[in-house]
């Protein structure tokens, strides 16, 4: 994660928002592991949004795309806070799979098994949101907090919605 999460070195001004470089740091890595999370489920939702098959096929593939299209904004205001504290976005695969908490697929799973897999890794960016969020409250981040919080509310209503299709 050290050769991920580097400060900017080539910036001269030094950054002065209130908040300490040591929880800027920590805020930076826990942001940085959402981003490889929800980076991660957004691949694996649009390969679904794609391949996905079967008698659910038009509701699923119309909703994989809404979850998809919603991902992809949010990695941008991610990535986005993290340079706004001051350190660099990761924003490769490589970085991504060494950070990630989502599994990659290694199969091509049925539509049903697509909805449980995605369910679940909604879950683990919920749990990745949670555990960031200590460390926002700590350095009075409402910036981030904000982030997390609303990350945690669209993560929650999609993992309901997936988890329903599987009753």
């Amino acid at each position: 994660m050290s050769e991920v999460l580097t400060q900017n070195r080539k910036e001269t001004m030094e950054i002065n928002i209130g908040i300490s470089n040591e929880d800027r740091k920590e805020i930076a890595m826990g942001l940085s592991r959402l981003l490889a999370d929800s980076y991660m489920v957004y691949l694996k939702t649009h390969n679904y949004h794609w391949n996905v098959t079967g008698k659910l096929f038009h509701s699923l593939h119309e909703m994989f795309e809404e979850q998809y299209s919603e991902l992809a904004e949010a990695i941008d205001v991610i990535a986005e806070r993290i340079r706004a504290i001051g350190y660099r976005a990761p924003g490769s695969f490589r970085e991504y799979s060494e950070i990630t908490s989502i599994e990659e697929d290694t199969d091509q799973p049925d539509a049903m098994e697509m909805v449980r897999r995605l369910a679940v890794d909604n879950e683990t960016i919920i749990r990745t949101a949670r555990e960031t969020l200590p460390a926002c409250e700590k350095a009075g981040d409402e910036a981030s907090i904000d982030l997390l919080t609303q990350r945690l509310d669209i993560h929650s209503k999609t993992a309901w919605m997936l988890r329903s299709h599987l009753e």
